[in-house]
């Protein structure tokens, strides 16, 4: 398999300008994106259980890979909710895979979406992971509009081994994650 050009990108680019500006030792300290997973929480799966394998096959169409159902782990009676009952769908990415989507994601997807004016600096967690939610999946090309009879949304969470949100930060801006500029 060819290798991508993100993952190419990181190397030459991404290591360096990190590597210098936090000033580590190694080239093994910078951090890096370890894995991408995709959330789509289908509530509405309680009462149409076809929705579940709309919610994997959208999820696989547009990573390239097998998505699974999501059970819930306790009954809620208000939801009408059971325990293992599936109620959504969720991908993990890793490799070449994962450095697909993200490109995909960058240069595709993120420029679809109506009013776009970058992603929010607010979704890190303070170990250096970041969510972005994702308000509906008809942003990729992937998805045929005509064939999607309800909009949804996923969230989209970026695992890295960075220390801190700040590190994560600036290794994702590198990348090319249009991050609004919230800086007033």
């Amino acid at each position: 398999m060819a290798s991508s050009r993100l993952k190419e990108k990181y190397h030459k680019e991404v290591v360096p300008f990190l590597k210098e500006k936090f000033q580590y030792k190694s080239v093994m300290q910078v951090p890096k994106v370890v894995k991408i997973s995709i959330n789509k929480g289908i509530g509405d799966a309680v009462s149409d259980k076809k929705l579940i394998d709309q919610g994997v096959e959208e999820l696989t169409t547009i990573t390239g890979q097998k998505a699974v159902a999501t059970k819930a782990k306790q009954s809620i009676s208000n939801f009408k909710l059971r325990e293992e009952m599936p109620i959504g769908a969720r991908v993990t990415l890793r490799g070449e895979k994962m450095y697909e989507f993200m490109d995909r994601l960058m240069s595709v997807a993120l420029p679809r979406v109506r009013d776009f004016r970058g992603i929010s600096e607010k979704g890190f967690d303070g170990r250096g992971n970041y969510t972005i939610g994702v308000k509906e999946q008809i942003i990729f090309p992937e998805i045929s509009i005509d064939k999607v009879n309800r909009i949804s949304g996923m969230n989209i969470t970026f695992v890295t081994t960075a220390n801190s949100d700040e590190e994560s930060l600036e290794l994702l801006k590198a990348f090319g994650l249009p991050f609004a500029n919230t800086k007033n």
